[in-house]
């Protein structure tokens, strides 16, 4: 398969290539916007690591692995941690899309399901091992989770980059 073309505007990442509308109708990367394929910053990333996608800047410049991890860890602070989660969960067979109008990082689905006909069993937030976590944010992400009857999914990476998850929903006594 010929690799996906895309664009990188600001933090954006497009294509309207016919590989994009390929990869998104077998393997579920990117939603389709305006006659354009829209991929996250983790889902862009998975793709360049398995080298099924290029992306320029506005220039029509290449950017290399390198160049786009450092851009990616510019624009967002806990890139490292988002992606390692993403691409640990796309190797398990899992459909990873982002969440932010949750108020997570992701949202997945259970294996074999399409996004258009089910509903994401999980809300996910990766955080590092030695982060620290309140009681209440934890209770708040529990609360959206079951609000929106999705299971709260908590991934502890390591040092190692080894991730442990936790899944938490309510139950009546």
């Amino acid at each position: 398969m010929k690799k996906i073309q895309a664009i990188l505007l600001g933090k954006q990442i497009t294509s309207n290539s016919s590989e994009a509308y390929a990869l998104l109708e077998k393997s579920q990367f990117g939603e389709k916007q305006n006659q354009k394929i829209f991929y996250s910053l983790t889902e862009a990333f998975f793709l360049i690591e398995d080298n099924k996608m290029q992306i320029f800047d506005f220039r029509n410049n290449l950017l290399t692995e390198s160049q786009l991890l450092k851009k990616f860890q510019h624009l967002d602070k806990n890139f490292i941690p988002k992606y390692l989660t993403f691409k640990d969960l796309r190797k398990k067979g899992y459909i990873v899309k982002t969440a932010l109008k949750f108020g997570a990082e992701f949202r997945i689905y259970e294996k074999g399901k399409r996004i258009s006909e089910s509903h994401s069993k999980w809300l996910c937030y990766p955080i590092q091992e030695n982060q620290s976590i309140k009681w209440q944010d934890f209770a708040a992400k529990n609360r959206i989770a079951h609000s929106s009857k999705k299971k709260l999914l908590i991934a502890i990476i390591d040092e190692e980059n080894q991730i442990s998850y936790y899944e938490t929903n309510w139950i009546k006594p």
